[in-house]
């Protein structure tokens, strides 16, 4: 149990230093003009953007093989090899190895049994939901705090919110687990022409988007234009390539929505067979259009095809995308000259995700002292990195998918599909501090039931994709629940040493810092250390 009177001293001494009260750490204002990092700054800076944080022995293994090695490595991750342990826990996971035709078929045979008042098909469904919601979160976590190939699962991460789709509405439930797997992770640092594509064919996509439903525009009896659903080809446009000031018109927006009719999926055809995507020639509006000021002949699948080749390739797009890359690596407001060279990268590369990051690592202004340091991070690297930075064994995510529930990031749960924001101002406030200090505090103690099968893991669940038993509306958000306290381990699990926790995390915490925790109590110096503002940032 977390013990009110630990947590409360915690929290006045880091109210010390400015991130219980919600003040910015100084590190969130870079310099303007910064000296390189040495060797191993350099280690733990990319410890910290290029993977979810430092494990112990980390920096020191980085340092010793060299910086660059490690980075061209992990631009690489089919070199490195998974451990073997990680790799038998995924392959355990039976709901996240099937196929979306698998598990929509069973998600609809559960949903009809519920409408005829089967008895006791309610609570078959709320159990199945939640045991996918829980398999794709340990899936999801597993591989953020074991996997040496970090950046892969950093790039998954940024991926995912750049195309998001939310796993509370309908069918997406039993959709976002092959979503994330078949079009979002194999082209995690590939071809960005080949992830728009495999985004924009797979049925979570279209579904949540509504592009599954939009046909050529038929007049109704009052004579009104029904059919046509622009959300996706807006989102395409304005999130996904060419950003909101792209030089696009609502008239491009349009005409793009009838370009991509008929780009669909049938349920019964996906349960059956397992076809994820189909285009419907029925539904395909077959008059020309006028799209970015190109006339485009009537062709079919093929206008949707044009489409996302223009736009993969499309200046603004380079620009867009390249923004957003570096926002997450560098800073919230990444250097002008730094996105012009990316996008330069990505203009010659075709899209190239690896030739832009390549680039992007090997800027003066990534590895600038002024970098280091700069990002707060969001709770979804904040817990990671935690975990990763502790050395604990991880058997239990649900605490981890707990305590993002409450600093409001749920896993899979932004409904909005602009995603998650990797910005300070949008995770920076007591309340959420309040609550990532109690989950140091709880972690830094061996207090959290992380070495324990999980034994309910309902609550969590429905706090990650709200209503899933439920009705198949979008519902509101759930309101965060305080921090539980967590039951007694059934394997237990020893407090963090923090004396191995400070050599962890090297130089990114300041001389002030450890000051501050040397005059605590032995039993409060990781969750000090945890809690701190220099392990906010990264």
């Amino acid at each position: 149990m977390i013990q009110r009177a630990s947590l409360a001293l915690l929290t006045a001494a880091l109210m010390a230093t400015g991130v219980a009260s919600g003040v910015p750490p100084a590190a969130a204002a870079p310099p303007a003009q910064a000296a390189p990092l040495d060797a191993q700054a350099q280690a733990l800076h990319v410890l910290n953007r290029l993977a979810f944080g430092p494990r112990p022995g980390d920096v020191e293994r980085v340092a010793n093989m060299g910086v660059q090695r490690w980075i061209d490595e992990q631009l690489h991750p089919e070199t490195i090899p998974l451990p073997p342990d990680l790799t038998a826990r995924l392959a355990l996971l039976a709901t996240v190895n099937r196929s979306a035709g698998d598990s929509l078929a069973e998600f609809i045979e559960l949903r009809r049994e519920v409408r005829m008042d089967d008895e006791g098909a309610k609570q078959r469904r709320r159990q199945t939901e939640m045991r996918v919601a829980r398999q794709a979160a340990e899936a999801r976590l597993l591989r953020a705090v074991e996997s040496p190939r970090q950046l892969e699962e950093v790039m998954v991460d940024f991926w995912y919110n750049h195309f998001n789709v939310f796993a509370g509405k309908g069918i997406d439930r039993a959709l976002v687990t092959s979503y994330e797997r078949d079009a979002i992770r194999p082209y995690a640092l590939g071809s960005f022409r080949a992830l728009l594509g495999a985004t924009a064919k797979h049925p979570a996509m279209l579904f949540y988007l509504d592009n599954v439903v939009s046909s050529a525009p038929r007049p109704d009896a009052k004579g009104k234009a029904r059919g046509l659903n622009e959300n996706y080809a807006r989102e395409l446009m304005e999130l996904h390539t060419l950003g909101a000031d792209g030089g696009y018109t609502q008239r491009d927006v349009t005409e793009l929505a009838r370009m991509l009719t008929g780009w669909t999926f049938d349920q019964k055809r996906l349960a059956r067979a397992g076809e994820t995507f189909r285009f419907d020639a029925g539904r395909h509006d077959r008059d020309t259009k006028t799209w970015l000021g190109r006339e485009i002949a009537p062709t079919g699948q093929q206008e949707g095809e044009y489409a996302l080749d223009v736009l993969a390739v499309h200046p603004s797009t380079a620009h867009h995308v390249s923004f957003e890359l570096a926002q997450y690596f560098v800073s919230d407001e990444p250097p002008a000259a730094l996105v012009d060279r990316m996008a330069a990268t990505w203009m010659a590369s075709h899209g190239d995700i690896r030739a832009v990051l390549a680039t992007l690592f090997a800027s003066r202004e990534f590895m600038s002292a002024g970098a280091a340091g700069a990002k707060f991070k969001t709770p979804y690297q904040f817990v990671v990195s935690a975990v990763r930075a502790s050395g604990a064994p991880v058997a239990n995510v649900m605490p981890l998918v707990n305590t993002m529930n409450q600093l409001g990031m749920p896993l899979y749960g932004c409904q909005t599909p602009d995603g998650y924001k990797n910005t300070q101002d949008a995770w920076l406030n007591p309340d959420a501090l309040t609550r990532r200090i109690a989950f140091a505090t709880a972690l830094a103690a061996g207090k959290l039931p992380l070495a324990a099968p999980p034994v309910d893991a309902r609550p969590a669940m429905a706090a990650m994709a709200p209503n899933m038993a439920g009705s198949d509306a979008m519902p509101p958000p759930a309101p965060p629940e305080p921090v539980p306290a967590a039951p007694k381990p059934v394997a237990a699990q020893a407090p963090v040493d923090p004396a191995r926790l400070q050599a962890t995390l090297a130089g990114s915490i300041s001389p002030r810092t450890r000051a501050i925790v040397q005059r605590n109590p032995d039993n409060l110096r990781a969750a000090m250390l945890l809690g701190s503002p220099d392990f906010m940032q990264r």
